[in-house]
């Protein structure tokens, strides 16, 4: 008798590369804003001045991680459904949504800081937890 367990297919590496940078870069930007800075401010008592100090100089950090992570995804979704699908499917208008931002972000901080950029930081979050409940490519499931 056959387990169940051995008889589905092993996920392969653009699949397994894509939850690894999708974890990396929409965990890091809501772990960042909603869970480090909170505890920054609240555990150590520094000055508001001081942790948005530290905000602004490891959001491009992040915001960099998440272009960074969001071309190796349009890159597994490429290779999986091909080229059209950066304009067709939902998962790559998420992808290029991510990147246009991201790219608005790193330009926007250095001539117009403020409001902008905590809006484009948050709009890629968003855009992160929008692509995490749609399916992997090269797993089968895709719609």
């Amino acid at each position: 008798m056959k387990s169940g367990t051995f008889d589905s297919p092993r996920p392969g590496a653009g699949a397994i590369s894509w939850q690894l940078a999708q974890t990396f870069w929409v965990g890091g930007l809501w772990l960042l804003q909603f869970v480090m800075l909170p505890a920054i401010t609240q555990r150590t008592g520094l000055a508001p001045l001081l942790v948005e100090d530290i905000a602004s100089s490891l959001r491009p950090l992040m915001v960099g991680l998440a272009a960074a992570c969001a071309a190796l995804q349009a890159m597994v979704l490429v290779r999986s459904q091909g080229v059209t699908s950066l304009w067709k499917d939902l998962r790559g208008q998420i992808l290029v949504a991510v990147s246009a931002l991201a790219a608005l972000y790193l330009l926007a901080d250095g001539l117009l800081p403020g409001y902008w950029t905590l809006f484009s930081y948050m709009a890629i979050a968003v855009l992160g937890l929008m692509l995490v409940i749609q399916p992997i490519p090269g797993t089968g499931r895709d719609v």
